[in-house]
């Protein structure tokens, strides 16, 4: 059934508005804001309120379902957490005019459109492109392959606690708070971000990236957007390039990366479970 529902949730993804509709983090939000309105509330106890309560939930609903019908009633329930567990917005369309700036060679509004629409900046053109690869790299991983691998490999309650977990390091005023998710959820990233990098190896130039992990494989303080993005570019044998075609041209080497690697993933998946 698992890869069944990874299946359909491609198909959901791209050609319908249910993600739109499935994703409303509202009555979430208003439990983060009724939690920090309580300034007794420790970060770990907040954190099982909002993490942790949900997906006990979520567990006891399945264990219910999973004897009726073979199973199959609680497919519905699995796709629809997969949904609401994918990343939030279109990492393609955040960047559509930065992309734009950067091809007409104005690098004034390139920075303004990585300010407003990616919350990336940059001293020089450069280190602006670099930022920005950095970002289409960690949010198509955060957004989809983090999400996959663990409904793979454990089902659906730890991709519902990744995303619960990145909306609170994202969304929570209290600084403890975000710290705390933000420890919990690199916890999460550790394994995933590892084997993503290993893929892009496969798909891509793999004496570069065997490089690159040589040395951080095992590092547990090196935060999983950072291993991403150099892995990625290495594979991708993706520079900071100049204003221009070349910079744009190198996002769509990075982006047709991150697809050869979801590819691997599926193929990966189908093979286990043929041999399984």
């Amino acid at each position: 059934m698992k890869f069944l529902v990874l299946l359909l949730l491609v198909g959901v993804e791209k050609f319908s508005a249910w993600r739109r509709r499935i994703q409303n983090d509202g009555p979430w939000l208003r439990m983060l804001a009724w939690v920090e309105a309580r300034p007794t509330v420790r970060p770990r106890a907040a954190l099982a309120l909002l993490v942790l309560l949900p997906v006990a939930l979520l567990g006891l609903v399945l264990a219910l379902l999973q004897p009726l019908a073979y199973g199959w009633l609680a497919l519905p329930l699995h796709l629809w957490v997969m949904i609401y567990s994918l990343g939030r917005g279109d990492v393609l369309a955040e960047l559509g005019a930065f992309r734009d700036a950067w091809r007409r060679g104005d690098g004034e509004a390139a920075l303004r459109a990585a300010e407003r629409d990616l919350g990336v900046s940059g001293e020089t053109p450069p280190a602006l492109l670099e930022n920005v690869q950095g970002y289409l790299l960690w949010h198509g991983y955060q957004r989809f392959f983090a999400v996959i691998f663990w409904y793979a490999l454990l089902g659906p309650l730890v991709p519902l606690a990744y995303r619960l977990l990145a909306l609170a390091a994202e969304r929570a005023g209290d600084p403890a708070l975000q710290r705390r998710a933000g420890q919990w959820r690199h916890a999460l990233d550790w394994l995933p971000a590892r084997v993503l990098a290993a893929s892009f190896a496969l798909v891509g130039d793999f004496v570069a990236v065997s490089r690159v992990l040589l040395h951080d494989l095992l590092a547990w303080d090196l935060p999983a957007a950072q291993l991403i993005a150099h892995a990625g570019r290495a594979a991708g044998d993706v520079q900071a390039a100049p204003l221009g075609e070349g910079g744009v041209a190198g996002l769509d080497a990075l982006w047709q990366l991150l697809v050869r690697a979801a590819l691997l993933w599926y193929v990966a998946f189908a093979a286990w479970i043929l041999l399984v």
